[in-house]
């Protein structure tokens, strides 16, 4: 089937549509059906510390950012990796603000996800991994994509 068309009724693809996040995608003009497609890896101006090359900014399937060497790749016929194999993901950033959590009384900071999602949450606010549950002050308020915050400097 062609790559303009929809593999479910044969119709064309409408164009290609960046999402809020980032993704891209294009519709069918005549069905729900609806082609993600890849995200391309952007080659960034670091070098690999196991090799020296190029890094570059990838994207799993599920969204989550990686650095990792650009000479590194996988072999689908082999199903083995090839090249090299540095990867460093990407978490989310912490920015400290000058305002006091309502329910605590602590210091709050902004909190961007590896998604660019941003919230101001309590500074005591954690996650217990052995214990999966949340540990400290549990005030959170999400922002809009468009909303500006003062960062404490």
């Amino acid at each position: 089937m062609e790559e303009n068309k929809c593999p479910k009724c044969g119709s064309d693809l409408g164009e290609v549509v960046e999402t809020a996040g980032g993704k891209k995608l294009r519709r069918c003009t005549n069905c729900t059906h609806v082609k993600w497609l890849p995200i391309e890896p952007k080659t960034l101006d670091e070098k690999c510390p196991k090799c020296g090359n190029q890094l570059a900014l990838a994207f799993t399937r599920s969204g989550k950012k990686m650095k990792k060497c650009s000479t590194g790749g996988w072999d689908a016929k082999e199903k083995k990796a090839t090249g090299c194999d540095y990867i460093e993901w990407i978490n989310g950033t912490t920015e400290p603000l000058d305002n006091d959590c309502p329910k605590c009384g602590n210091k709050l900071v902004l909190y961007t996800t590896a998604n660019g999602k941003r919230m101001i949450k309590c500074s005591t606010s954690g996650w217990d991994r052995e214990r999966k549950q949340a540990t400290g002050c549990d005030y959170i308020q999400w922002l809009r994509f468009d909303e500006e915050v003062d960062v404490a400097v």
